[in-house]
């Protein structure tokens, strides 16, 4: 574990092949990342049936490919990936791609490697597989059936198959929509990256990582001698992470900004309608109040008002998909307090916008 007195060293990294997968990431899963889900529907649906249909069933659960992605070549964007993908062997597209032929930080992703490993090499998996990933799966991604796993698994079982899949899917969902889009969020992320780079020499890295998350305090789990950092358009304002080893994690923070929408030509930005509704709720307005006086955990707010933890967990998770809320992890629990700042920007966002010129209607 990194020194905690240390700063760690930063390298920053930036490439628009990040955005490729995690945008494809963030309208598998828009409801959680605060899209509208028929706009996200929409995007899908321009996807041919067979593409859809195999991300949907392995994207979904396998997620975004930090590590393959931290490597690849300038320019790092959205055509060097796919050629870069391209140059992958169908069968071992798989294990690149996921880092299963890697050596894994700990025991836990050993295993996890090395059923998936013998899946490829067999080219079958069994009951006792499934109830596996199941469990593993239900902790990272929370609702998920035994089904959903069922169909990963059979994909992984026909490597081949699997690899030509990935690789089609990609160029397709390039083709239908992330091929324009790329115009667009290149010189938002690249400005996300000067301005990052310019707090380097203004913060400590405590204070930087708090304010490129949008309210995590630096913690345990998130200590590494050495970073790779880089802007994402899509996940704004939640971050994407993933640990290298134990010295070395690579960290995507949104790069977004709060007057502007991830959705194209919409002129009411995401940011403020998240705060406005987060701020609408009188259970979230209670929870605020209680954080402005103490930090508090979920079941120390849930006794507070005498509600059930998941219904606190949810309202916290709106909270913190407006920013409105910081948080730390202490043993597996997270500690929340109010972002004094974000809520005083929400007034002075709602400002700006009312006296801009009127809304345009979109066709």
């Amino acid at each position: 574990m990194a020194n905690k007195n240390a700063s760690p060293k930063i390298t920053w990294d930036f490439g628009t092949a990040y955005e490729l997968f995690v945008s494809l990431h963030v309208l598998d899963e828009a409801e959680y990342f605060g899209i509208r889900p028929s706009y996200a529907a929409g995007v899908r649906s321009r996807i041919p049936a067979a593409e859809r249909k195999l991300l949907e069933e392995v994207y979904s659960i396998t997620g975004v490919p930090l590590k393959w992605l931290s490597t690849l070549p300038a320019p790092k964007d959205a055509i060097s990936a796919l050629w870069a993908l391209k140059q992958i062997p169908p069968a071992e597209r798989m294990i690149k791609l996921a880092q299963l032929d890697e050596t894994p930080i700990d025991e836990k992703h050993k295993k996890f490697n090395d059923i998936l490993l013998r899946i490829i090499d067999e080219r079958k998996w069994n009951t006792a597989d499934a109830e596996f990933f199941f469990k593993q799966f239900q902790k990272k991604h929370g609702k998920i059936k035994l089904d959903a796993v069922e169909k990963f698994l059979t994909w992984v079982s026909k490597p081949e198959e699997l690899g030509e899949g990935i690789l089609s899917a990609m160029q397709a969902y390039y083709q239908a929509f992330f091929e324009e889009e790329e115009k667009r969020v290149e010189p938002i992320l690249r400005a996300g990256l000067e301005r990052a780079i310019s707090l380097e020499s203004q913060l400590s890295f405590e204070e930087l990582f708090l304010e490129l998350s949008q309210g995590i305090q630096l913690s345990d789990e998130f200590r590494a001698s050495k970073f790779i950092i880089a802007p994402a358009f899509w996940t704004t304002p939640l971050i994407f992470f993933d640990r290298f080893d134990k010295d070395t994690m690579i960290f995507l923070f949104g790069a977004r900004p709060t007057d502007m929408s991830v959705i194209p030509g919409e002129t009411v930005p995401d940011a403020l309608v998240r705060s406005l509704k987060a701020l609408a709720d009188p259970t979230r307005l209670k929870i605020l109040f209680y954080l402005t006086q103490e930090s508090l955990t979920p079941s120390e707010i849930a006794r507070k008002l005498q509600l059930r933890p998941p219904t606190v967990t949810h309202h916290l998770k709106e909270l913190r998909l407006a920013s409105l809320v910081e948080f730390s992890i202490e043993d597996e629990n997270n500690r929340y307090t109010v972002r004094k700042q974000a809520l005083d920007g929400v007034y002075k966002q709602l400002n700006s916008f009312l006296e801009n010129e009127p809304i345009k209607e979109i066709a």
